[in-house]
């Protein structure tokens, strides 16, 4: 799968959007987000409308959020290099 610029753009900034919709889910200000996760406020608002930031502000932010599961899932090696390794197991 090849992704572009604009498809880059969407998906950033639909992380943001995520973002933002659960910390108005958890009820809580950017402000409080930016001291919890130690950042400045205008980098949790540039986040939330952008989905631009750091990895390690995005998981600052996401720690927060209660949301940093997911990074443990990034990268994740596949289960099986290949269909035959895989119909080889049980």
């Amino acid at each position: 799968m090849i992704l572009f610029m604009d498809s880059y753009s969407d998906i950033l900034g639909s992380l943001g959007r995520r973002a933002r919709a659960l910390r108005i889910l958890r009820d809580l200000r950017q402000g409080e987000i930016a001291s919890r996760a130690r950042l400045s406020p205008g980098t949790v608002l540039r986040f939330e409308q952008s989905g631009r930031a750091s990895i390690e502000n995005v998981l600052r932010i996401a720690t927060v959020l209660g949301a940093e599961d997911a990074f443990q899932k990034l990268f994740e090696l596949p289960k099986y290099r290949t269909l035959d390794e895989a119909l080889a197991r049980p």
